[in-house]
């Protein structure tokens, strides 16, 4: 929140978006390349088994380990994008990230944070049941392509 407070107020939506995205992005690279580290340092038996039969670094990586690296990156965006979209919503529900007059889910929901405004006014909550709905669809796909790599 704080780096997203750290963005101008006087920049144009597209530069805050894209700010944001940035800011977003930098803060959850670590976690995976933690993972990304943890598995190429880890030697497999094929890895084991390819430089027993004498092959190249360069063929170890581009067929025993980026394979599975690519893969693992592949199944950790799809569940990383939900969490992206959340943050994004928050931010700009709490006004430190897209503001009005653009659009975005957190703009939306601004309306509906008054119960008074939420008893008269209910379709202000439809934005929420769309967050909700891609949340979980991007779950939904990120398990099953984690299902389908790990034949």
């Amino acid at each position: 929140m704080a780096l997203a407070a750290a963005v101008p107020a006087a920049w144009s939506p597209v530069q805050t978006f894209f700010a944001v995205t940035l800011i977003l992005a930098l803060i959850r690279w670590g976690n995976l390349a933690r993972q990304i580290r943890g598995m190429v340092l880890r030697e497999e038996e094929y890895v084991l088994a390819a430089k027993v039969i004498g092959a190249s670094h360069l063929r170890i990586i581009v067929k025993h380990i980026f394979p599975n690296v690519f893969f693992h990156v592949i199944v950790i965006s799809t569940l990383t994008i939900p969490t992206m979209i959340l943050a994004e919503t928050t931010l700009s529900f709490l006004g430190l990230g897209i503001t009005p007059p653009s659009v975005s889910w957190g703009v939306l929901l601004q309306d509906a944070q008054r119960v008074r405004s939420i008893v008269q006014y209910p379709w202000l909550l439809i934005p929420a049941v769309f967050v909700v709905v891609t949340v979980l669809a991007f779950n939904f796909v990120g398990d099953a392509v984690r299902d389908a790599v790990d034949i």
